[in-house]
């Protein structure tokens, strides 16, 4: 017992095991062969490594956006001229990533709490009071029912913000048309934190000079912060009247893909522009809330009279969105991808193996010199031979080098 476990011992450390090939000289299966190693060296290199980058490790960034708006309207409503700044057409004016500018309004003056008629839309309508039951609102109304139908413009009489705003006309065209030559300033800052690099979109070149005689043209000027909104409209897939009568919202989005390999000055954002919504199809009559409009209210007292001046404001909605994706060489990830193509090598060896195993004529000849056979005799003949006998065929022989298939 003590034998075979030396022998054993013996055995596992001091032999070495290694597969035994055979050499076929084969045109068909030759071709295929490299075709197919051909095949698995394109992907490795050009997809694995040149498209996919497989040879870098990935981090995404953290950006951050402030925004101002300049420029200066004017319009003139009942005869009355008005000017209007950043600080009238900019909601909310803190210079956030999301924002909307002005550029079409309807306006109610001297609005107080009072009871008076419901606005005549044809949603409100009346024949007697029992259609206006006190105390109640409608969906679509304006106030809580007093209960009495006013005969004179047929609808129900509310206690709410007296008069009525009468939104049934949009201005036509914009007010504020104005708004298309108004420029919009955008600061990012972006932070890929696994490789410890923050950049901004004032990269290098575009300096206090530079920015103040600037502005934003996708060829001519594609690095300039400083961006037209009708340009910005433009690029978005609208047009800028249908969209400032109605109002919509944009999507700028500020996108940094960079390869740190390389010198960070390379490191640059690109801009896009996105129509969210806003310009109607103008063959659906049937689409619903079309643009975007939202209610402001300005608030004063009057000989003790609290009243306020409500302004149902259409705009243009902008979001700018922040997306970036920074690369750098990593020995991990190489080893990684170079493991896997050498793993995918084997391929060609299966493919061609089973075209010689089961394909070609001669595929039983390549059977036996690839594989080895034994035959293990447990019968006792009656000659004295052992049980435990082994018979195996073609041990010791001298195989012939190299087999040759011909086709």
């Amino acid at each position: 017992m003590r034998e075979v476990i030396i022998n054993g011992l013996q055995d596992f450390f001091f032999e070495y095991e290694t597969p035994r090939q055979v050499l076929v000289q084969n045109k068909r299966v030759g071709i295929v062969c490299r075709l197919i190693q051909l095949g698995v060296l394109g992907y490795i290199i050009g997809w694995v490594f040149i498209y996919e980058k497989g040879y870098q490790i990935e981090d995404s960034a953290i950006g951050s956006v402030l925004t101002k708006m300049k420029g200066v309207g004017l319009t003139s409503v009942d005869g009355v001229d008005r000017v209007w700044d950043v600080a009238d057409y900019v909601f909310p004016e803190q210079g956030d990533a999301s924002f909307v500018v002005m550029t079409n309004y309807i306006i109610t003056t001297g609005q107080k709490q009072d009871k008076c008629p419901e606005l005549n839309d044809g949603k409100n309508s009346c024949n007697s009071d029992k259609d206006c039951e006190g105390g109640q609102y409608k969906r679509t109304g304006n106030g809580y029912m007093t209960g009495k139908c006013v005969i004179t413009t047929g609808t129900c009489e509310v206690h709410a913000w007296c008069p009525i705003e009468d939104d049934l006309t949009i201005p036509d065209p914009p007010l504020l048309m104005s708004a298309e030559n108004y420029t919009l300033f955008i600061k990012n800052s972006v932070t890929f934190p696994q490789f410890k690099v923050v950049r901004s979109n004032l990269v290098e070149g575009v300096d206090n000079s530079y920015i103040k005689r600037c502005l934003y043209h996708e060829t001519n000027n594609p690095l300039c912060p400083i961006f037209k909104l009708g340009d910005i409209v433009r690029l978005s897939g609208f047009n800028f009247q249908q969209i400032a009568k109605e109002g919509g919202a944009i999507g700028i989005l500020i996108d940094w893909v960079c390869n740190l390999d390389y010198s960070l000055k390379h490191c640059k954002p690109k801009y896009y522009f996105h129509g969210l919504y806003g310009n109607a199809d103008e063959t659906d009559k049937a689409r619903a809330s079309v643009g975007y409009n939202f209610r402001h209210a300005k608030y004063y007292t009057e000989n003790s009279t609290e009243k306020r001046t409500l302004m149902k404001v259409f705009g243009i909605r902008f979001n700018v969105i922040v997306r970036g994706l920074a690369r750098k060489f990593d020995i991990i990830p190489t080893l990684t991808a170079i493991g896997s193509g050498v793993g995918i090598f084997g391929v060609a060896t299966v493919v061609c193996d089973l075209v010689l195993l089961y394909v070609l004529p001669k595929r039983d000849f390549y059977k036996n010199m690839k594989f080895k056979s034994t035959v293990i005799d447990d019968e006792i003949s009656g000659s004295g031979s052992k049980v435990g006998d082994v018979s195996m065929t073609n041990i010791g022989s001298k195989d012939p080098a190299p087999i040759t298939m011909k086709d």
